[in-house]
């Protein structure tokens, strides 16, 4: 299957960026007054691509994946060097139309599960065309600043 059109590859030879890295994470509470800053860096391609070679990014498009923090406008990293496996996060192609949903398959039963309950189960049946094109591995998001 070609690739889709609106997608980017990852570099194969992305350039190393470290960028700063706080020593503890940051306190989703109560604030922290210990915090050192700056002792080690992270590269996010380091981070986040694990296969240059089969990781795609895809941008998302709707709102059946919010139960898994997965928004609209937000970037997923696709790993399809990943075997994709039951409960994983997954893009797929179901009768031509792509997807992101979470992969169910148990018993002989194959689904993609939004996680938004707005939208129903999709099972897949006889006739239908299913590709897992790959598994989700990450994402990008930009808040507003």
């Amino acid at each position: 299957m070609p690739l889709p059109g609106d997608l980017w590859r990852a570099a194969l030879d992305a350039p190393v960026l470290c960028l700063p890295l706080g020593l503890t994470p940051v306190s989703a509470g109560f604030p922290s007054p210990a915090e050192d800053y700056e002792a080690k860096r992270l590269d996010i391609n380091d981070f986040l691509v694990r296969n240059p070679v089969s990781t795609f990014f895809f941008p998302v498009k709707g709102d059946s994946m919010q139960g898994a923090e997965i928004f609209d406008g937000d970037i997923l990293v696709v790993d399809r060097s990943v075997t994709p496996f039951h409960g994983h996060i997954v893009v797929a192609f179901v009768n031509g139309e792509r997807l992101v949903k979470r992969l169910y398959r148990r018993g002989g039963r194959v689904a993609l599960v939004a996680e938004n309950p707005a939208y129903p189960v999709l099972e897949l049946a006889e006739g239908n065309e299913l590709e897992i094109w790959g598994v989700v591995v990450g994402k990008f998001k930009r808040l507003p600043a």
